[in-house]
């Protein structure tokens, strides 16, 4: 047992010695890997195309006022209440990546107008792709190579037939092929970072111009928030659209109440009979029943006006858009070091395998009666 013991060590450095020895044998095929990985590596560093990412963080509040804070104190001042409730002073982080994922936020970015250079008049964002961009020496060399079946099979399918954005009996959304292809390309583009526990939220968006970039963040920005707000107030927005409309309508009763009121009065001057009594009597209680609702309806008017504004979101800008200066990729340092790092791993893992691969392939060319013989 001792003598094993003391022989493994001996076996190991013998094994480590035989792979290096191995190793060094083939070194002009690591070497010629590495070279060939290293010019892939220099082809695709020198002719990526730049991209300039333009970014922006905000931070979105609720104005959480209680009723007994500036809110309410105004309130109180007319004789109107708030309630005894508190309202969510925070908007659910899920909501953003629900609202940059959804068509229709989508498809109005793809209807930014953005400046390019080259062109005089700003052009949107899927006819810029759609027809002016050039993808570079790169871009077309993917499409053609590792992109090629998918081209094959596209021509063989044809030219899918363009659908309109909603159906005439329906409003389910629906997208053409083209826009579904620039929707993927704008995911790609577009990230959202959401930090729930800090409480802000980030947007950047990669393009090879930095101007161009610079405004699809400002824009991905502000319908981002107009979406959030529209969300956010939804519901207050629908009940001061009802309590606005029953406001006019009560209104409108009131005034014409007022209206038979004076009319009869004025008609009637110097006439004391109970018949007039009793009609007069009648139209000032119709006026006082109308003129109450009317006073409480715009009360309540006064009342959700200010519940809209306590559900507004705001939003506070902490990193505003700026536009790029510097490009973001491609790192061409990097890559270099990557594809020389996998010609060196590919071509040692090469020469490792190659005899493994021989024994293996004895082993499995050797006739059964051979091997039952050595069993």
């Amino acid at each position: 047992m001792d003598t094993q013991i003391q022989q493994d060590p001996q076996n190991d450095s013998i094994d480590l010695i035989a792979l290096l020895k191995k190793l060094w044998a083939g070194k002009k095929t690591i070497i010629k890997t590495t070279l060939v990985f290293f010019v892939i590596g220099l082809f695709v560093a020198v002719f990526s195309k730049n991209q300039y990412t333009a970014e922006t963080t905000f931070v979105p509040l609720v104005q959480s006022d209680t009723p007994g804070g500036k809110l309410g104190g105004l309130a109180s001042l007319a004789g109107i209440s708030l309630g005894g409730g508190v309202s969510n002073s925070e908007i659910s982080p899920e909501l953003y990546p629900e609202i940059v994922s959804s068509i229709p936020y989508q498809k109005e970015l793809l209807a930014t107008p953005l400046t390019i250079e080259g062109f005089s008049e700003k052009i949107p964002y899927a006819s810029y792709y759609l027809h002016h961009y050039s993808p570079g020496v790169l871009g077309y060399l993917k499409k053609y190579t590792l992109g090629l079946p998918g081209q094959l099979i596209a021509a063989v399918k044809g030219k899918p037939t363009t659908t309109s954005n909603q159906t005439s009996d329906s409003k389910i959304a629906q997208i053409s092929q083209e826009e579904y292809d620039l929707i993927q390309q704008l995911q790609a583009q577009l990230s959202l970072t959401v930090n729930a526990k800090e409480g802000f939220v980030s947007i950047a968006v990669l393009m090879d111009q930095p101007l161009a970039a610079a405004e699809m963040a400002q824009k991905a920005q502000e319908t981002l928030q107009q979406y959030a707000l529209d969300f956010k107030t939804q519901k207050s927005k629908e009940e001061l659209r009802y309590i606005q409309e029953r406001h006019q309508e009560k209104k409108a009763d009131f005034e014409r109440i007022q209206v038979q009121l004076a009319r009869f009065q004025d008609q009637n001057r110097g006439n004391n009979t109970s018949l007039r009594a009793v009609e007069l009597l009648r139209l000032q209680s119709a006026y006082d029943l109308a003129f109450s609702v009317y006073a409480e309806l715009s009360k309540q008017l006064e009342t959700q006006n200010l519940q809209v504004k306590k559900d507004t979101p705001l939003f506070t800008v902490l990193k505003p858009v700026n536009i790029p200066n510097e490009k973001s990729q491609p790192k061409r340092a990097l890559i270099l070091v990557i594809y020389v790092f996998l010609g060196v791993v590919l071509s040692i893992g090469f020469l490792l395998g190659k005899d493994a691969l021989k024994e293996l392939k004895k082993q499995w060319n050797t006739p059964s009666t051979v091997v039952q013989e050595n069993e």
